[in-house]
């Protein structure tokens, strides 16, 4: 069993407390039937994911994603909330985090930049489950690099038309719906990018070209070819689209880092079982120093994973404006050090760790692109050394004029 001590830290209210009671309940008596032979074939993590969706909204557990005036769970987007979700749900699946995490993606740049009438016509679909979301950011040649972004968007009459090509798209040809950046040229690189609400079924729109990873997931390329939309799915302004995608990764930087955590955390879970349950020259695996220190530092890393996380979510919420800074670290650390206790937990396992279908062996699959996806280790790094560099210009500024 997790340790639950963490949510009696003041990062959070009694609201909170019933949501992770809420998710705890869900994950152990309705997921687990949802995942059956989920990992068989990519065909199954589509088929699978698009049951948990809609089994996720019954449950009301995607009203996390949403404001409250939208069907959400809160008056605002609560990244608390989404940490929670995330850090319950990679404990016990990576797909149910994905499927989860994903509706949170896919929406909140409509949440924090639509206008009134798009809000009330997606929103509620993504708190329900009735519409799966997307969030397509991401081409060949522009990942880290936002302002390489190639593909483009063309004025045309009552119509934008968008040319380019998006992948690593999660949930590329599962969606309803793909909120799009494309460069419209109001100024230079990240200058001249807006964002778009494109619907899956709008001609031009090619959607069907998969990826398979070590971690089976829906995952696409998307490929746009005079692909035409109202004007009005614009979102936010024009040129607005680099804002729209900083704020969004602002917010879901710290749940991926959540997502991490949750998986640390059964790893962590998997392993003190097995020394317990592992002899080994006439001992228990745990009576040994070198397995009782291994287990220390495994410990330590997930306490100080959480305490990054939640500080940063809290922050969020109850300060407010953004957390670039918080949040990067909260993710660089939380995802560099889950992959240092799964890799424990593999090794306290042996031979058995590396068997296909072991616990800790979809652990170690599933944590290899969560160092990778919405920033990557070493970008996240330069972006937290570029506010410890501004704080410091900052800081002479001030003395040298004093």
């Amino acid at each position: 069993m997790a340790d639950k001590s963490f949510l009696n830290w003041p990062f959070f209210d009694d609201g909170h407390r019933e949501l992770a009671r809420e998710l705890e309940r869900w994950a152990g008596d309705v997921l687990p039937p949802l995942l059956e032979g989920a990992e068989e074939n990519l065909d199954a993590v589509y088929a699978c994911v698009r049951r948990l969706v809609p089994e996720l909204g019954k449950a009301g557990l995607l009203r996390a994603c949403v404001p409250g005036l939208y069907g959400g769970l809160r008056e605002n987007l609560d990244v608390r909330s989404l940490c929670l979700a995330r850090e319950i749900l990679g404990r016990a699946s990576g797909l149910a985090d994905f499927a989860l995490a994903m509706q949170g993606l896919g929406s909140a740049p409509i949440t924090l930049y639509g206008r009134e009438e798009q809000k009330r016509a997606i929103l509620p679909q993504v708190a329900a489950g009735t519409a799966i979301a997307a969030f397509a950011l991401s081409e060949p040649d522009a990942g880290s690099d936002v302002a390489a972004i190639a593909t483009t968007a063309t004025r045309d009459g009552a119509f934008w038309r968008l040319d380019g090509t998006k992948t690593w798209i999660s949930n590329a040809g599962l969606a309803a719906f793909y909120v799009v950046f494309a460069r419209t040229g109001e100024g230079p690189g990240t200058k001249g990018l807006s964002a778009f609400i494109v619907d899956a079924g709008t001609p031009g729109l090619d959607a069907s070209e998969r990826i398979e990873v070590i971690a089976p997931h829906p995952l696409g390329t998307l490929r746009l070819a005079g692909c035409r939309i109202p004007a009005d799915r614009l979102l936010g302004k024009p040129g607005e689209g680099f804002r729209i995608a900083m704020a969004t990764l602002d917010i879901f930087r710290s749940t991926v880092g959540a997502a991490a955590l949750g998986l640390a955390r059964r790893a962590l879970d998997e392993a003190a079982a097995r020394t317990l349950q592992r002899r080994i020259f006439g001992k228990a695996l745990a009576e040994f120093q070198l397995t009782q220190g291994k287990l220390g530092d495994m410990a330590v890393s997930v306490d100080a994973a959480a305490l990054m996380i939640y500080r940063a979510a809290w922050t969020k919420d109850v300060v407010g404006g953004r957390v670039t800074r918080e949040a990067s670290m909260a993710k660089l650390f939380a995802t560099e050090s889950a992959q240092q206790v799964i890799d424990a937990a593999v090794q306290i396992f042996g031979g058995l760790g590396v068997v296909r279908g072991m616990t800790v062996e979809r652990l170690y699959r599933e944590i290899r692109a969560l160092r990778i996806y919405e920033g990557t280790s070493e970008v996240l790094k330069l972006i937290i050394a570029s506010k410890v560099l501004e704080a410091a210009e900052g800081g002479a500024g001030g003395s040298a004029g004093g």
